[in-house]
């Protein structure tokens, strides 16, 4: 009597196997496990941790006056830098690039101190500099500015460590374009902004926002120099760093989680849409 509930093994394709594995090289395995270990997993443990407290004590926290201001220093104040370090930065790039002149080797150098300057080193040579007596801040206090332990000093501090970030972006671009292309829009009749417009600034304007976007995230993440040239006072020039480590101090550590929590989300979302408006700058530059 046969059975009718009897259903014939299942057929493993062995063949359709052995390509899938195929397919996952070790190359791809190693760089999503060291992504998924030092990006993904610290990520998501700081938001799971965020949510235990349930969404009234995550926005109240969150929404704080003082967490609310020191994301306003915070963002707004790298956003100016990343803006004015886009405009010089292209500047830096290109006299660099297209220019000779003695000590220009010496100036491309100093352009990396930033990245070879420890961040607390640095706040403390820009405190010393824009303070009311230094080198710099002494032309301003007649005018009663104050630059050091300020919202000026934090900007200053900003432009100071997202520089290079620009320049370098930039110079590898730059040294590749041809000179005869602008050459040959010179004999068709264009004049120096025409090339400007149609011939030189396309190519240039994807690594531009590729150099301010890096320039402000290692703006939004700074916290050495900041905490030295600034006086992280609320709702004057405290940034949302500063703030967490407060909290951390004060052993406040879901406050501390929450805020971190608030910067990694708006990261992210301006993070996407700077890399929408690279794209727009690639099709850009292709037309």
């Amino acid at each position: 009597m046969t059975n009718l509930f009897y259903e014939p093994p299942l057929e493993v394709d062995t063949n359709q196997i052995s390509k899938i594995l195929s397919k996952i090289s070790i190359p791809w395995t190693i760089t999503i496990g060291y992504l998924t270990i030092i990006l993904i997993v610290p990520m998501v443990a700081l938001i799971l941790k965020s949510s235990t407290l349930g969404f009234t004590n995550f926005w109240e926290i969150a929404t704080s006056d003082v967490a609310v201001s020191a994301y306003q220093v915070t963002f707004i104040t790298a956003l100016f830098a990343g803006f004015i370090n886009g405009l010089m930065g292209t500047l830096l790039a290109w006299v660099l690039v297209r220019y000779d002149f003695p000590g220009r080797k010496i100036f491309d150098a100093m352009i990396d101190i930033p990245f070879a300057l420890p961040t607390a080193v640095a706040g403390l040579v820009l405190a010393t500099v824009y303070s009311r007596n230094g080198w710099i801040g002494q032309f301003f206090t007649p005018f009663d500015i104050q630059i050091a332990f300020s919202r000026l000093g934090v900007f200053v501090a900003m432009l100071f460590i997202s520089l290079p970030f620009v320049v370098r972006t930039l110079q590898p671009v730059l040294q590749e374009m041809e000179k005869e292309t602008e050459e040959a829009a010179w004999a068709l009749g264009a004049t120096d902004w025409q090339t400007f417009r149609h011939v030189i600034l396309p190519p240039l304007i994807p690594p531009i926002l590729t150099g301010v976007a890096l320039g402000f995230s290692r703006a939004v993440g700074e916290y050495g120099s900041i905490v030295v040239i600034a006086s992280n006072i609320p709702f004057q020039d405290l940034i949302a760093p500063v703030l967490v480590f407060q909290r951390l101090e004060e052993y406040d550590y879901v406050g501390a989680t929450v805020i971190g929590t608030v910067l990694l989300l708006v990261s992210l979302i301006l993070l996407l849409l700077i890399n929408f408006l690279q794209k727009w700058g690639n099709s850009y530059a292709k037309n």
